[in-house]
């Protein structure tokens, strides 16, 4: 078996606009251990429509995506994949992502607590459980924790 010379293909989950700056370091960090090519993936907000209701009305995570595409290739100096999904749901998101295109890891941040209903307090690890490299960032006194699953 030859070993694979491609770059590993990341997803980075944006699932949380507050953890934009630390998503971007986070994925500064992970450019910066190695050769990758990234995906970003905007859930639609779930307070754009009734909770698990899917709509092709992604205007305003494509608006996400439009913020959050340059300040990352502006960190990284590449050109970013990105889309924004029709579910509000970050978990089937990263599915429904999956099953479409192959990614080596994960990059996803933790579910803000101070939401009424964070979309899964445990994405991180429910991820990694399908059996992915996951990152889980959080935002903490402006400074990046990043835990590797």
């Amino acid at each position: 078996m030859e070993p694979c010379t491609e770059a590993p293909h990341v997803l980075v989950v944006a699932s949380n606009p507050a953890a934009t700056a630390a998503l971007a370091e986070a994925v500064r960090e992970r450019r910066a251990a190695g050769p990758a090519t990234f995906t970003v993936l905007v859930p639609n907000p779930e307070d754009q429509l009734v909770f698990d209701r899917v709509s092709q009305d992604v205007h305003v995570g494509e608006h996400r995506l439009a913020v959050v595409l340059p300040m990352l290739e502006d960190t990284l100096g590449l050109e970013i994949d990105g889309r924004a999904a029709p579910s509000p749901c970050a978990y089937d998101d990263v599915l429904e992502e999956l099953d479409a295109r192959s990614y080596d890891e994960i990059i996803v941040p933790a579910s803000p607590r101070r939401q009424p209903h964070p979309p899964h307090p445990d994405l991180g690890e429910r991820i990694a459980e399908l059996g992915y490299a996951v990152t889980i960032v959080a935002e903490r006194s402006g400074r990046t924790a990043v835990a590797a699953g």
